[in-house]
């Protein structure tokens, strides 16, 4: 990137969207436009769209409306919303020095920096090509409160705005205590409602709408890590948008631990966007020539619904240098299988017939370590439990690896048992605040890794595991939340470390064993955000492997994080978690879509059973590149009992999807369907995937193109405007369509 000298007006133009940012000063920069592209404006250009969003002032406005931000520029709000610039609403700056003093800072500007592509700048001045700058770096300070401040912006490939500030205290003796930092970014008027997800243990991300009235509507964590009720997405956009239309602004925070999210309308119309961490009282002191940097913060815009913005998030991450290249392997986990059984013989039964139906990684799941027999005891004791494992585990890694088969195994390294040899020797590690001990939660309580001795012991216990064993793969689960998460022996607050030092942990483990993959798993669906997948290479997206809760819960995980990344495994016919029976062919067309993997014991299934698995590992992986290289698709179709949803390659040449009755519809048959994403002058060969035409309910419901051997002469334009008629589905079946072009 190539430095240039700010003008007072830049735009960054990127995959369809433009923003427009005042720098100016001396306030903090202001999103004059963020959506869709503009195409390249000049000076002139760009002027011309500040003057003319100008707008009267109230009369509660500022008398000088160029001191506090230039009131007079619709919105009036800094990327960092000031209450001392005149910002009624909710500040993005909170905090004090002892007494109460410097709390309403007023930041000036002192310098921009604007960087553009290399080649894409003028020689005259270095000023960015109309519409070539990609990234702004701003620094402020305030004097008088002896405060600095840095603003990161950038727009990557992917369409998405990344921002970010620094705070610094700059006070030679005072600390400055730190109680948030988050950004806002406007949105317009049009953005009349909002949409975000909420949900609970095995029912992750239901999603919810409201509208966008006037007030704020605040989500909170303080659990620790995001959580099953996590928003994954907050979102506002035009009234009714929907996964193909409507017009929608969103953001996300990439941070694991506590934070907060906001959507913020004021009398005078203006109205933001708004998120950063939520830091515990008192946790975050800045000593004299300390900082703090906020997590970063991605905003992205669709004119095309939900799916567009689903499809920047997904391009984002699939361009990350330490993406996963090579194809995920299809995993068997031992959970639902064995539970704490852990037998020697019926294991090493289960590797032979994963690796029969073509499994390509085996994971060991809980209870292999010392005194775990079930979950009340053991956790912290990360050694091989000599009673159940004489010979350690190398029987049964040595017999997976020759099976060809990767081997993974389950860890909670931030979690400890009352009831083990750790928390008996080391009490003072376990998190706790106000002279007692948290409430237990699952027989558990949190080590505190801030503390040295406490993330030494971890890290010399998993290196240890990692150095003896040829292991590819650790499912890193966190199972409770982090209830009065203090550092004995005064209960400081300690969230804000803990995540960091989580975050440190699996960068170290995985520097020294090159190759090591990790899952987030946090009692399923807990730990999903961009942050943990700066040092993870999947989610585990629910403990819920009902595939009826499975294709909601799946649905909406892949509105942000791609399917590559979401693991989705095949449970026993019967749900563990929900007592629903589902047949094999719901099961396995569910999870296809993910990271696939099997979580069912193996040995009750009937060969019958474990060959039409194996037809549907076969399918993944004929079409594993397209599922976890393409481009998700969902369909608006106004029946809620049936769903529609798939993947389209990127070049358009092939797709797959899922046609799913989730429940009953009010009329039979059901009307058509429209495929969406496909090349509409393409003509595309459509053929039924298993399970196919032979699917009970089909029989004299199934309409002209359901059948075996496929039909032709289809052109993408008639697909995506016309549709297919429906097949005659009963509840909890599906269908799977695979279009090629001829």
């Amino acid at each position: 990137m190539a430095p240039a000298e700010s003008p007072s007006l830049v735009q960054l133009r990127s995959a369809g969207v433009s923003l427009v940012v005042d720098i100016t000063g001396p306030r903090l920069p202001r999103l004059l436009h963020w959506g869709s592209d503009l195409g390249p404006l000049c000076p002139d250009g760009l002027a011309a769209l500040a003057a003319h969003g100008a707008f009267p002032a109230s009369p509660g406005d500022p008398d000088d409306p160029r001191r506090p931000g230039n009131w007079n520029i619709p919105p009036a709000v800094g990327l960092l919303a000031e209450h001392g610039a005149g910002w009624q609403g909710f500040p993005g700056l909170l905090g004090h020095r002892p007494g109460g003093a410097d709390w309403s800072p007023l930041l000036a500007v002192e310098t921009v920096a604007v960087t553009a592509p290399a080649g894409d700048v003028d020689a005259v001045g270095l000023a960015p090509r109309p519409g070539a700058a990609r990234a702004i770096r701003v620094q402020a300070a305030d004097p008088v409160a002896a405060l600095a401040l840095t603003v990161e912006l950038e727009l990557t490939d992917a369409g998405l705005l990344r921002t970010r500030a620094t705070v610094r205290n700059d006070h030679p003796e005072l600390p400055y205590t730190l109680d948030g930092l988050g950004l806002t970014l406007p949105v317009p008027t049009q953005a009349d409602e909002l949409f975000d997800l909420t949900g609970r243990w095995t029912r992750e991300r239901s999603p919810q709408r409201q509208p966008f009235h006037q007030g704020t509507w605040t989500r909170e964590t303080r659990r620790g890590r995001p959580g099953h009720d996590a928003p994954l997405l907050l979102a506002a956009g035009t009234a009714g948008f929907g996964f193909r239309h409507g017009e929608i602004w969103a953001l996300h925070l990439a941070w694991s631990g506590n934070h907060r999210l906001w959507a913020e309308r004021l009398p005078t119309g203006q109205a933001v966007l708004g998120a950063g961490e939520l830091p515990m009282p008192g946790e975050i002191s800045l000593a004299p020539g300390a900082h703090y940097t906020a997590p970063w913060l991605y905003a992205g815009h669709s004119d095309a619904g939900l799916d567009g913005l689903t499809a920047r998030f997904h391009d984002q991450l699939r361009a990350r240098p330490h993406h996963p290249r090579k194809p995920r392997p299809v995993v068997l986990n031992t959970w639902e299988a064995v539970y704490f059984d852990h037998d020697l013989d019926r294991l090493r039964r289960l590797a032979d017939l994963g690796a029969e139906i073509g499994v390509e990684r085996y994971v060991l799941d809980d209870g292999w370590f010392r005194g775990r027999r079930d979950d009340s005891a053991g956790l912290g004791d990360w050694y091989v439990d000599e009673t159940v494992w004489p010979d350690g585990l190398h029987p049964l890694v040595d017999h997976v690896r020759g099976l060809g088969l990767e081997f993974g195994l389950w860890v909670e390294p931030e979690m400890v048992n009352p009831d083990s040899d750790l928390a008996r020797a080391h009490p003072e590690w376990i998190m706790a605040t106000g002279g007692r001990l948290p409430g237990e939660l699952r027989g558990q309580q949190v080590l505190d890794l801030t503390h040295p001795g406490a993330y030494a012991h971890v890290r010399e216990r998993l290196d240890a595991l990692l150095s003896e064993y040829p292991i590819d793969y650790l499912k890193w689960d966190h199972n409770r939340e982090l209830a009065d998460a203090g550092h004995q022996p005064g209960g400081e607050a300690a969230v804000h470390g803990q995540t960091l030092a989580v975050y440190r942990l699996m960068d170290q483990l995985r520097a020294d064993h090159p190759g090591l993959e990790i899952e987030s798993c946090s009692g399923g669906g807990a730990r999903v955000d961009l942050g943990i997948l700066e040092h993870a290479d999947r989610i585990w997206g629910s403990d819920c492997n009902d595939a009826l809760e499975r294709q909601s819960i799946n649905r909406w995980t892949m509105a942000l994080v791609p399917p590559e990344l979401v693991g989705s495994h095949v449970g026993a016919a019967r749900s563990h978690t929900t007592g629903r029976t589902h047949d094999l062919a719901f099961r396995a067309g569910t999870a296809l879509f993910g990271h696939l993997g099997i979580e069912w014991d193996l040995t009750r299934a009937s060969a019958a059973e474990r060959r039409e698995l194996a037809r549907w590992i076969a399918h993944h992986k004929r079409l594993r590149g397209l599922l976890h290289g393409g481009r998700v698709v969902r369909v608006d179709h106004p029946d809620p009992a049936l769903w529609m949803h798939g993947v389209v390659a990127p070049d358009r040449a092939e797709a797959v999807f899922a046609l799913v009755a989730v429940g009953t519809s009010a009329t039979w048959p059901h009307g058509r369907v429209r495929l969406p994403g496909l090349d509409p002058a393409a003509g595309y060969r459509l053929a039924v995937l298993p399970p196919g035409p032979e699917t009970p309910g089909l029989g004299r419901g199934r309409p002209a193109w359901c059948v075996e051997e496929g039909v032709t002469g289809l052109r993408g334009s008639v697909l995506e405007r016309a549709g297919l008629q429906l097949p005659t589905l009963h509840p909890e079946q599906l269908v799977l369509l695979h279009l090629t072009k001829e």
